[in-house]
């Protein structure tokens, strides 16, 4: 008997409930029925993971968005103060050594900005005057390059005259009916309108951070929280030394690009081989794009001046001293400290560009490599110790926003 009762499964007594007090409603919710299959109708883990990831993924995109507009709606303050930033990062240093000159903040902030109008003026200068002494001599050169170009398709892909002149026909007037020609000059007029302001906005800028822009980092800090000011303050500190990092060794290889391809074109007697070297210094501050374009442009002028022959030895020429550049100059100058990969390149080139035109493509590498730098510091746990370490054994000799 006393086996059989151990045997037997224990059956569980359910509690008896709480006496209510009286008056009090019941509002236990009665116990529901065991339905078959309920546990496999539940939502898995994985997709109650991706339903949260989904929404606040979603959530970040429209602020994306949200945000693109809003600078594009003021992309005339924006890119100006923008290219501001980059020409103080690359100008700093000539300010302070103006000061180590017993020259007042002002003082050398001003002179540095007029001395940059002066060289960009006078570069200027130079090109017009090239292009207005040698293009009586450039229409001969065409008429005679056209006609070799002629002869060498005619050849090369058994083209007759009159397909020729049929596919001429065409291009032309596709490129007339391309626009209307009062439209053009209105968006000429505004585009030149809009420049002009721009580069008044630019300058202004420029001045005033050179004269006192640890004065204006300091305002910037103090509108965040108290808490967060310590990192956002070290987070402008990595920005400043990726920045100025970025534009003066971009200025060497740029530098470096523009030399090498006029002293080129130069010897291959291109035309204008010195407004060509200004081209290549210019688009060297839009990696692989400007580079891909300025080559373009130095060879289409070898090609219609003097034939194939010589556009091949001049696009050799534009090679070498591009793989001059990538593989020697930009690991040496750059290393890994600011370094993006080529596929964040061309993202960064694309959103620029789309957002601000070429202007958004000069600017958006910079800030690409910076917004990289200041990810990772905000996303790791360096100390204030290890930064300085970092920033006393790195080989840029620029100041930071703070300490200016």
């Amino acid at each position: 008997m006393t086996d059989k009762a151990a045997d037997a499964p224990s059956v569980r007594t359910p509690e008896p409930a709480s006496p209510q007090p009286a008056g009090a409603v019941d509002v236990t919710p009665p116990l529901a029925p065991a339905l078959p299959g309920i546990e496999a109708a539940e939502v898995p883990p994985g997709m109650r993971v991706a339903a949260d990831w989904a929404w606040r993924i979603l959530l970040v995109g429209a602020a994306l968005y949200l945000l693109s507009v809003a600078v594009r709606a003021v992309s005339e303050i924006i890119v100006p103060v923008a290219i501001a930033i980059l020409l103080t990062a690359l100008l700093r240093p000539v300010a302070l050594w103006l000061q180590a000159r017993r020259i007042k903040p002002g003082g050398a902030a001003g002179l540095t900005v007029v001395g940059v109008l002066i060289l960009v003026s006078a570069l200027f200068t130079l090109v017009g005057s090239q292009f207005s002494s040698g293009f009586s001599d450039l229409t001969s050169q065409v008429a005679t390059g056209l006609e070799r170009i002629r002869d060498w398709v005619r050849t090369t892909f058994k083209i007759t005259d009159a397909q020729f002149d049929q596919y001429f026909n065409t291009i032309r007037d596709k490129v007339s009916q391309s626009g209307n020609l009062g439209d053009t000059a209105t968006s000429v007029g505004l585009t030149a309108t809009h420049f002009v302001a721009g580069l008044f906005i630019a300058l202004f800028s420029l001045f005033f951070f050179l004269y006192e822009g640890p004065r204006i980092w300091g305002w910037v800090v103090r509108l965040f929280p108290r808490a967060t000011r310590p990192r956002v303050d070290s987070s402008g500190i990595i920005a400043w030394h990726q920045l100025s990092a970025f534009v003066r060794a971009t200025m060497i290889v740029a530098l470096v690009d523009a030399v090498g391809i006029s002293v080129g074109a130069a010897i291959l007697k291109v035309p204008f081989a010195f407004a060509i070297g200004i081209l290549v210094f210019l688009l060297a501050f839009i990696p692989i794009v400007g580079a891909l374009l300025s080559g373009a442009v130095a060879v289409l002028l070898a090609l219609v001046a003097h034939g194939p022959g010589v556009a091949l030895i001049m696009l050799a020429v534009v090679i070498g001293v591009q793989q001059l550049e990538s593989h020697v100059l930009q690991p040496f100058l750059l290393g890994k400290a600011v370094s993006v990969h080529p596929l964040a390149v061309i993202l960064a080139i694309a959103t620029g560009s789309i957002i601000a035109g070429i202007v958004g493509a000069l600017v958006a590498v910079p800030f690409a490599a910076v917004l990289n730098a200041v990810g990772k510091h905000l996303f790791s746990d360096e100390s204030a110790r290890e930064l300085d370490r970092e920033l006393s054994d790195s080989a840029d000799e620029g100041s930071s926003p703070a300490n200016a």
